[in-house]
């Protein structure tokens, strides 16, 4: 090519780059983002490109959703997850409950009413198991950091929470991660994008923790050691002296409560002074709720070895496992699983990525189940998160689970693990109204999230978001931009 040739048609490329980045910087950093990434969907199940309707949302600006107190989404089908579905029916939200279910609600006077034919309705998601949110996720300088919390390093303007409203997720659970055989203290939150950050704080939740077992504690990635412990037998020796240490601590702490509360209601002699209490200790606070049942241990773990080892050193100490997580082994051991009561929070089919995870099957979720185990599908990543709906679908197709049961998985069963289920993760009278409205069935491959609701807002509305077909079509309609008045 004709070397002035080509310098012009790079001077024309340049000025339409140019172009383009004004474009892209007046749009803001999350406009942007969640233009280009929100949507969890696979790119053949897109329909066409369409210009935003009138009174579209700017794309510059999020305002926060209008309150829920009056909102019926009408002739949709509703899959409650608690009592099979109710097909052509009506959800009446009073002040972000639920007030009524069924075929024959009225919609009472002012409602706003949202047409949900042809649509299908779940509760709202719920990950049981996330790193959303947060600035940190592991604090690893040594093996017990109990006093940790996910809590404190909380972002509300993490653009990943928009992406997984897109793909119906309300409430997540944001845990501490596993370089520590016992981690940080999670956070239960519901997506509330937009709002101040203590608005995505779920304080219902009963507190939980962390636990970590196997290669991730041991640091079997690093060429040298760096702390205790490097071997299984370290890690079950890290439990129960962490456990041995926190029995002391809390007959401490009894046995001065009784001397204070003796001291405090008897004589008061001249001279006499109050019994001095013992030394706080935030670490051991945290696993004393656990002894006390206050606290829910959340155990990441893969192999059915160290799955027992965990459920006897809780057993020797008198608590429960909330959930073990990832439990890529569970399928060995799910009698033992549903004796003891623990809850087991899977991949639907990851495996092999490690030498701990080698064993894994396709078929976990579905065999616990039938075993008689609580399980949950998670995502632990920001982007399998936007498409939960269809990881649940594989316990259909490679386990035989039935529909509800792998809805649950998704909804029902995390609220129990995460001890809500009296609040949310089901379409039930008297529940908060987390809900997903999907275009088609949640299973079906091409069935992609229309709109999410929590409390009764609408946090995500796919015909007012700026999405990916949103910002292809501002790209085509974009005035053309040429190096010279021959348009050369």
């Amino acid at each position: 090519m004709n070397p002035s040739v080509l310098n012009s048609k790079l001077s024309a490329l340049s000025c339409q780059l140019k172009a383009l980045g004004s474009q892209l910087s007046a749009m803001s950093r999350l406009s942007v983002a969640a233009a280009v990434l929100a949507i969890s969907i696979p790119a053949a199940a897109q329909p066409p490109a369409q210009a935003q309707p009138p009174g579209a949302l700017d794309p510059l600006v999020l305002p926060a959703p209008a309150a829920g107190t009056l909102v019926a989404i009408t002739n949709a089908n509703i899959m409650t997850a608690s009592h099979g579905n109710v097909m052509n029916g009506t959800i009446l939200i009073r002040n972000g409950k639920i007030a009524e279910v069924g075929t024959n609600v009225q919609v009472p006077p002012g409602a706003k009413v949202i047409d949900g034919r042809g649509k299908w309705i779940t509760p709202g998601i719920i990950d049981a198991h996330s790193h959303t949110a947060n600035e940190g996720i592991n604090e690893g300088s040594q093996s017990i950091t109990a006093e940790v919390r996910m809590h404190d390093v909380l972002r509300q303007d993490g653009i990943s929470l928009y992406r997984q409203l897109a793909g119906g997720t309300t409430m997540v659970n944001i845990l501490h991660g596993s370089a520590n055989t016992i981690g940080g203290q999670n956070a239960v939150a519901k997506l509330k994008f937009g709002l101040e950050v203590d608005s995505l704080r779920f304080d219902a939740a009963p507190p939980g923790i962390k636990f970590a077992l196997g290669e991730n504690v041991r640091q079997t990635s690093r060429p040298e050691p760096t702390r205790y412990p490097r071997s299984r037998m370290g890690v079950e020796d890290v439990l129960r002296d962490a456990f041995t240490k926190a029995k002391e601590y809390q007959r401490e702490w009894t046995e001065y409560n009784k001397v204070k509360a003796a001291f405090d209601k008897g004589p008061k002699r001249a001279g006499a002074m109050a019994p001095v209490p013992p030394k706080k200790d935030l670490e051991l606070d945290a696993l004393v709720e656990i002894l006390d049942g206050k606290r829910l241990v959340h155990c990441h773990s893969y192999r059915a070895d160290e799955i027992l080892m965990m459920l006897r050193v809780a057993k020797d100490f008198g608590f429960k496992i909330a959930s073990f997580q990832h439990v890529l082994e569970g399928y060995k051991v799910a009698d033992e699983l549903a004796a003891a009561g623990a809850g087991a929070s899977t991949f639907a089919d990851m495996w092999g990525y490690k030498m701990e995870a080698w064993d894994a099957i396709p078929h976990n979720a579905s065999l616990m189940a039938e075993r008689g185990v609580v399980v949950t599908i998670n995502s632990d990543s920001d982007e399998r998160a936007r498409r939960l709906y269809q990881e649940a679908a594989k316990a259909i197709r490679f386990g035989g689970a039935s529909e509800e049961s792998a809805l649950r998985m998704i909804t029902l069963n995390a609220a129990i693990q995460l001890g809500v289920d009296k609040r949310v993760g089901s379409i039930d009278v008297g529940k908060d109204a987390d809900l997903a409205i999907f275009n088609g069935h949640p299973f079906a491959p091409a069935s992609r999230v229309e709109m999410t609701l929590i409390e009764g807002r609408v946090f995500f509305d796919r015909n007012t978001a700026p999405t990916l077909e949103w910002l292809i079509q501002q790209m085509k309609n974009r005035p053309r931009v040429t190096s010279d008045a021959e348009g050369r």
